[in-house]
């Protein structure tokens, strides 16, 4: 492995080849029919809720964080007969998109302290940034060193706030988004400034900035499937771009993996849509309890519990939980239990997330 020094940006070279521009009509395209799509559900946090569950999901399993679905929405329901470590590290991970998109909405720009601040949540825990040499990354199968990010702390510093002001100041580069984007992920996954949770913060990057530049309206491009069924291209394209100034491959890669990802989140989202419009219909026609607030609830949560219910419709407990055993015993919901408690599923929503084809 020969040395390597990670260049500031914004970089000095036109990267924006025939190839790329040809491949981001496209991309653009579907992103512009995803951010229509998901205006027409009616509750946001549906679907940040479900299809974030699904990307933390994805994201943790890239860094052999590995959960099922199953443990993953129990987890969600904090009941105390049930314990994951797995299932907790993705909860975190949601839990750092809410509170980076949060952050975002409030300024449109993200800041060095908010990626510290998304990192904290992920890894619950306050290290920062890397402050003690000998950090490597290493080929899974072999163990050998491919690449050195910077190893000192004032090197990490400046190049992030350099990257930072960089995510920010749209002056420094005229670049289409969806290639600085990538310009990001690489900069960033380059200098791992952390000891823990790189990956996976780049990743929720990714989805930030892509609201940041009004492309999408809440985060909800996960690219984390892609790069899981196309793991070996992504590390190597990364590396092909510090050994050999490859960005053309590179940048194709991200621009495939949104336009592919948007595509594939059309499509999930439409299921959802439909699927909650029948629902709807036959709640509303059979039972006088029907409320907006009752369906929101029943597609935001695979598995919901009366507690859900009583907060979101403001109800007693008793009234939710006759909500939700009638819709159990009619077939709506399947209901089970967990230590003492109760909790419902959605078998049809959870059919339609957990279907990989």
């Amino acid at each position: 492995m020969g040395s390597f020094e990670l260049k500031k940006l914004p970089l000095k070279d036109d990267i924006e080849s025939r190839n790329v521009l040809k491949k981001l009509s496209g991309a653009h395209r579907a992103l512009a029919e995803l951010k229509g799509i998901v205006s027409s559900i009616p509750n946001e946090n549906i679907l940040i809720n479900t299809l974030g569950l699904q990307e933390a999901k994805d994201s943790s399993a890239i860094e052999n964080i590995i959960t099922t679905h199953d443990d993953l929405y129990k987890a969600e329901l904090n009941f105390e007969g049930f314990k994951s470590l797995e299932a907790k590290e993705v909860q975190n991970y949601i839990s750092a998109l809410k509170k980076g998109f949060r952050l975002i909405s409030e300024r449109r720009i993200l800041t060095n302290n908010d990626i510290i601040e998304i990192q904290s949540e992920l890894e619950k825990n306050s290290a920062g940034y890397r402050d003690v040499p000998g950090t490597s990354l290493k080929n899974a199968i072999t163990g050998e060193i491919v690449y050195m990010p910077p190893q000192d702390i004032r090197t990490i510093k400046d190049l992030m706030s350099n990257l930072e002001e960089f995510i920010n100041d749209d002056s420094l580069s005229e670049f289409d988004p969806i290639v600085k984007m990538a310009i990001i992920h690489y900069q960033f996954e380059s200098i791992h400034p952390f000891y823990d949770g790189n990956g996976r913060t780049g990743r929720i990057i990714n989805a930030l900035y892509l609201v940041m530049k009004d492309l999408l309206d809440i985060p909800i491009l996960y690219l984390s499937r892609y790069i899981i069924e196309n793991k070996a291209e992504y590390y190597r394209l990364l590396q092909s771009v510090r050994d050999n100034n490859n960005w053309e491959d590179w940048l194709i890669y991200m621009i495939n993996s949104i336009e592919e990802t948007a595509k594939q989140t059309i499509i999930l989202i439409k299921q959802i849509k439909e699927l909650m419009l029948d629902y709807k219909h036959s709640i509303r026609d059979n039972y006088k309890f029907y409320s907006q607030d009752l369906l929101n609830n029943l597609f935001k949560h695979p598995y919901t519990k009366i507690e859900y219910l009583e907060r979101d419709l403001n109800v007693s407990r008793i009234t939710s939980a006759n909500y939700l055993n009638k819709l159990a015993k009619d077939g709506f919901l399947r209901k089970e239990k967990l230590g003492t408690g109760n909790y419902y599923i959605n078998e049809r929503l959870f059919k339609v997330l957990t279907d990989r084809k």
